[in-house]
C-alpha cells in the first residue's frame, strides 16, 4: 500500500509487487496542520479501508505500507504516522516517510536525485548515492517559501501597494488583481489582507503573475525572474550539501509541472532541455518505499505498532 497525503489531495493505492494497482481511494487534504490530527487520521484510515475493499482484499493481506503526508514529515511525526496506519493493517511493515520523499522516489523511480517543488510553498529535497538526504526550504510562509505561489502572490500585492504611491513601477497586475479580489482601489487590500488568514488566496494570485510575465509586463517578469533565482538557489545549495553536482532533477508542485515563464526560466538556469517528466506519481513512490521495507532483511518495521 502507498499513501500520498499531498498538500491538496489524499491518494491511497493497493498494488501487487509488480506495481499493478488493484484498489485505490481518493480524498481532499489530510494535512494535520490544516484539518487537525484527529480528522486527518480518521480520513486516512477511512480511505485505507476503502482501497482495501476496492481491491477485494482483507486488511491482513497488506504486507507493507509507506505513508507520506504534508505537514507530518517522518522527521518529526513518525510515531503519529505509525499510529494512524497500524490499527488498520496489523500484519504490515510500516515505512513512515514525507510528502517530498515519496514525490522524489516516484519522479526518479528510486531514492536518489533532487526534487524541486513550487506550489503554495517551496522546498527542495535530495538524496545522494550514499543515501544521505537533505532539505533546503520548506520553512513555511513566515520564514521562507521563496519562489513559491505564496511568495509570488505576496510580492505582487507589495508591488501594487508601492506602485499606487509612486514608490515603484506601474504594473498591469494592479487592475487585474484588484478585479480578481473584487476590490476597487489598492488601499482596499489592507482590509482584505488583514481580515483573516489568506494564504491559499494569496498563492492563487501566482498564476496571474506568471501569465502577465508571459505577456511582457515588466514588474511581473521581474518577480518571476526573482522566483527563478530563489528556486535555483535551493537546488544549488542542495547539490553542495549532498556533494552531488550532477544530481538528476525533478519538478513538482502546481507552478512547475507545465510550461510557463517560471518553469521555463528554471529549466533554462538549470540547463535542462525541458520540464522533467516524473517516472511515477508520488503515491507510487510510496509503494516503491513500501517494497523496499518489505524486501529488507530486518524483521521489524521501521516503526512498530
Amino acid at each position: 500500500m502507498g499513501i500520498d497525503g499531498g498538500g491538496s489531495n489524499l491518494r491511497v493505492v493497493v498494488v501487487t509487487q509488480d506495481l499493478q494497482v488493484v484498489g485505490e481511494s481518493h480524498a481532499g487534504t489530510v494535512n494535520p496542520s490544516v484539518i487537525g490530527h484527529e480528522a486527518a487520521a480518521a480520513l486516512i484510515r477511512q480511505h485505507m479501508q476503502t482501497a482495501i475493499e476496492n481491491a477485494h482484499l482483507q486488511p491482513g493481506d497488506i504486507q507493507a505500507v509507506c505513508i507520506g503526508v504534508a505537514g507530518a514529515s517522518a522527521d518529526h511525526s513518525a510515531d503519529w504516522l505509525c499510529e494512524v496506519v497500524g490499527p488498520i493493517i496489523p500484519n504490515a511493515k510500516i515505512r513512515p516517510s514525507a510528502d517530498q520523499e515519496i514525490a522524489l522516489v516516484g519522479a526518479h523511480g528510486k531514492r536518489e536525485g533532487i526534487l524541486i517543488l513550487a506550489g503554495t510553498g517551496s522546498v527542495a529535497y535530495g538524496v545522494n548515492p550514499t543515501g544521505q538526504a537533505a532539505v533546503v526550504g520548506g520553512w513555511g510562509y513566515l520564514l521562507g517559501d521563496e519562489g513559491s505561489g505564496y511568495w509570488l502572490g505576496l510580492s505582487v500585492l507589495k508591488a501594487i501597494a508601492q506602485a499606487s504611491e509612486r514608490r515603484a513601477a506601474k504594473t498591469s497586475l494592479a487592475e487585474i488583481v484588484l478585479h480578481e479580489l473584487n476590490l476597487e482601489k489598492p488601499r482596499d487590500l489592507i482590509r482584505w489582507l488583514y481580515a483573516q488568514a489568506r494564504n491559499s488566496e494569496i498563492a492563487q494570485l501566482a498564476p496571474l503573475v506568471i501569465q502577465q510575465a508571459d505577456a511582457g509586463d515588466a514588474v511581473a517578469s521581474r518577480l518571476v525572474a526573482e522566483a527563478v533565482q530563489h528556486l535555483v538557489g535551493h537546488v544549488t545549495a542542495l547539490r553542495d550539501m549532498l556533494n552531488f553536482p550532477d544530481a538528476p532533477i525533478a519538478f513538482a508542485g502546481g507552478l512547475l509541472t507545465h510550461p510557463n515563464a517560471l518553469s521555463s526560466g528554471l529549466c533554462r538556469h538549470l540547463q535542462l532541455p525541458a520540464i522533467p517528466v516524473p517516472r511515477y506519481p508520488p503515491v507510487i513512490g510510496a509503494v516503491l518505499l513500501a517494497l523496499d521495507v518489505l524486501a529488507s532483511s530486518e524483521k521489524e518495521s521501521p516503526c512498530s505498532h
